[in-house]
């Protein structure tokens, strides 16, 4: 179990990435969800021992990750939202690489490490060729087979699924579901259906803050009956947007689709819709932003 308690952090030119995070982290797969510059990078960073939050306490099972991170990075698998790879080294032998600096030293304990793992992700008949001539969603599988190796007890992915095409992230996230039945996995998004097809348990960040957590189930079943929609021209937008708690709008056919959060039916025109996690993404993200 990852436990963060009050964790905050301020960069030296006074940004403030997290303020006051708190959260209770079980075995399983784990969704951070929130936009770019809310603050995913810098707590994964803070958890990956990269960085030192400046307040707070960070502990997995009995480690004390601030005072002990050396005992964490045994432990540990990650794979940041960029990570860099020697383009003319093979798969394998990058591996093999890798495996020599997680500590495995007899040749053969490496061999079969590195074996298994390019046939977990589905790289076994790419092994010898070059990492630069991979697809995107070979790298990332490449990625987590890294990651991987020595077995680790917490596995951090930071947006693992940008830039991949359908196909390579149905692939990707069913590897990740394989991995995440046993360990500890925080998958670190913006992109909501990522979240909504894994994580059994959730939270969402924004502007530094967790505004939002628990089951997406649970979190859904209390926008139930609270969504409702309208189609409106764009030149109409502004004047909705101040007469109603507009949560999301999207163009569709040329007009303006909007969703708004409310206990009634806000007026004419308005239709109730099922809520989704995409609802309950920005009805998060809506409520944080009047807060402020």
């Amino acid at each position: 179990m990852l436990v963060l308690d009050n964790v905050g952090h301020i960069y030296p030119n006074g940004t403030r990435a997290l303020n006051g995070i708190s959260l209770t982290i079980p075995r399983g797969m784990f969704g951070l969800l929130g936009p770019n510059g809310a603050g995913k990078s810098t707590m994964m960073r803070s958890i990956a021992t990269l960085q030192t939050p400046t307040s707070g306490r960070i502990a997995f099972d009995q480690i004390d990750v601030i005072a002990e991170p050396e005992k964490l990075r045994r432990t540990l698998g990650y794979l940041p939202q960029d990570f860099g790879v020697y383009p003319r080294v093979s798969a394998m032998a990058m591996l093999d690489h890798m495996a020599v600096l997680k500590g495995i030293a007899n040749r053969g304990d490496r061999k079969q490490v590195v074996e298994t793992l390019l046939v977990q992700v589905n790289l076994w008949s790419v092994r010898h060729k070059a990492i630069a001539g991979f697809s995107g969603g070979m790298r990332q599988r490449f990625g987590i087979a890294q990651a991987l190796i020595g077995q680790p007890e917490l596995i951090i992915v930071d947006e693992p699924t940008a830039g991949l095409d359908p196909e390579e992230r149905n692939r990707f996230l069913n590897l990740l579901a394989e991995i995440g039945e046993n360990v500890v996995v925080i998958l670190s998004t913006h992109i909501v259906e990522d979240v909504a097809d894994l994580c059994p348990r959730m939270a969402i960040i924004g502007d530094g803050r967790i505004i939002g957590q628990g089951a997406p189930i649970d979190l859904i079943n209390n926008i139930s009956g609270r969504i409702w929609r309208k189609i409106i021209h764009k030149s109409e937008l502004e004047t909705h947007r101040a007469a109603y708690n507009i949560i999301s709008t999207r163009l569709f056919a040329g007009q303006t689709v909007m969703h708004v959060l409310s206990d009634e039916r806000p007026g004419d025109g308005f239709e109730p819709v099922s809520g989704g996690l995409e609802d309950v993404y920005f009805s998060a993200l809506a409520n944080s932003r009047r807060a402020a």
